[in-house]
């Protein structure tokens, strides 16, 4: 093998080595391969992940009381995730009722045991999701929704430097300026008017507030990426019975958590349902179809699109949050998202596979203008052997005597 080409020892045709580059170049030809069909269920990902994204911060908001929470974020993300457990069973019984005959049951404990210890890595993305669900409470108490949802898309480097480190993912030049875009488009939707007590970037001065971005950022990119690495490594494994080992590993560490606030606070502090109304019942259940809708994502699409689905929910957050909540959008939070739709309109544009495309087409056509030099210089040889043999012959005749008749 020479320069990542290996050759066959018999017929001399050449193939390109398998190594990380091949296997992110093929996922890249498997999306442009992508159905009617896929891209329908896409788009509705995309729609229904911006509704309920951009609803969450709203609904943290409203369950707010005097600017506090009456409730432990603890409990809302438990609830959460057994809501989550109870979906993927119902789903885990719709499907193996609709199984064909020869499948193998899902419902089996041989089943359930060998797909528990092949997805065992959901556990790590479930512990990160409890850290970063509880976070995302502690992110309302520093700033208004809308800020909420402009800083986490700040994920979106975070999760490609990520993906390119641990699933060895390929983003071109054009694609890496359209990630730096999107953090311009954020820092101008920061850039307002200077409130009493803030920053010229408009964030309070707050040594936990800066703390709690760089968690609220990093945690989750992790979780994403892990999640995305767990779900397509065992592709062959139902969703519904993953998604049953990842919420269910979360359930365990909220739990946990419940059980550490009994032992800080008291055993008063046990009522998992004390303090709840009903906008933190709307939340718990936007929170399970936000949670259901990021696993499709993770397995069936990408990271990236997930991320920028959800940079789209921040008008909706924007402008639920003017509606409801008398939140001034400025011109600095407009430009800010026409900047981000740049940037998203720029990263998945075809433009940004061009020169990676043009890259590999020249050296397949070098590769081919190798062999058909190869070719031409055998058929000189070759003719150039023939003349030579045909001389050879011709003096040997003429050099041989004439035998008598």
């Amino acid at each position: 093998m020479k320069n990542g080409i290996a050759e066959c020892s018999v017929c001399h045709s050449k193939l390109v080595s398998p190594g990380s580059k091949t296997i992110s170049r093929a996922y890249d030809d498997h999306k442009i391969r992508v159905s009617s069909k896929q891209r329908v269920l896409n788009v509705l990902l995309v729609v229904g992940d911006c509704m309920l994204v951009g609803l969450q911060p709203v609904l943290v908001y409203m369950s707010k009381v005097d600017g506090k929470f009456n409730f432990s974020p603890i409990s809302v993300n438990f609830l959460t995730e057994i809501a989550k457990v109870i979906f993927a069973i119902v789903m885990l019984l719709i499907q193996a009722r609709h199984q064909k005959v020869g499948e193998k049951p899902l419902l089996s404990v041989s089943t359930f045991v060998q797909a528990a210890r092949n997805n065992v890595l959901l556990a790590v993305p479930a512990l990160l999701y409890a850290i970063n669900n509880y976070l995302k409470f502690t992110m309302q108490l520093y700033f208004n929704p809308a800020t909420v949802k402009m800083l986490s898309n700040l994920k979106v480097l975070v999760i490609a430097v990520l993906l390119k480190m641990v699933m060895k993912r390929r983003f071109s030049i054009i694609q890496w300026e359209a990630l730096a875009l999107l953090l311009i488009g954020i820092s101008v939707n920061q850039l307002r008017s200077l409130p009493e007590g803030a920053t010229a970037i408009g964030i309070p001065l707050a040594t936990g507030a800066y703390v709690c971005t760089v968690i609220f950022v990093t945690v989750p990119s992790m979780a994403s990426v892990f999640n995305e690495y767990a779900l397509k490594s065992q592709y062959d494994t139902s969703i519904y019975l993953q998604n049953l080992f990842l919420y269910g590993y979360g359930a365990i560490f909220n739990f946990l958590g419940i059980l550490g606030t009994v032992i800080y606070k008291g055993p008063g502090s046990f009522d998992i349902l004390q303090g709840h109304s009903r906008a933190t019942m709307f939340l718990i259940l936007n929170n399970a179809a936000q949670g259901i809708l990021s696993s499709f994502f993770f397995k069936y699409a990408d990271t990236i699109l997930k991320k920028y689905s959800s940079t789209v929910a921040t008008i909706f957050t924007g402008i639920a949050s003017a509606a409801l909540f008398g939140h001034v959008i400025t011109m600095n939070f407009l430009l800010g998202i026409s900047i981000v739709f740049i940037s998203m309109h720029q990263f998945f544009s075809p433009l940004a596979k061009v020169r990676d495309e043009q890259q590999q087409n020249g050296n397949l056509e070098l590769v081919n203008a190798k062999d058909t030099h190869r070719a031409n210089e055998s058929f000189i040889n070759m003719a150039a052997g023939a003349n030579e043999e045909a001389s050879h012959r011709g003096e040997s005749d003429d050099r041989t005597p004439l035998l008598p008749r």
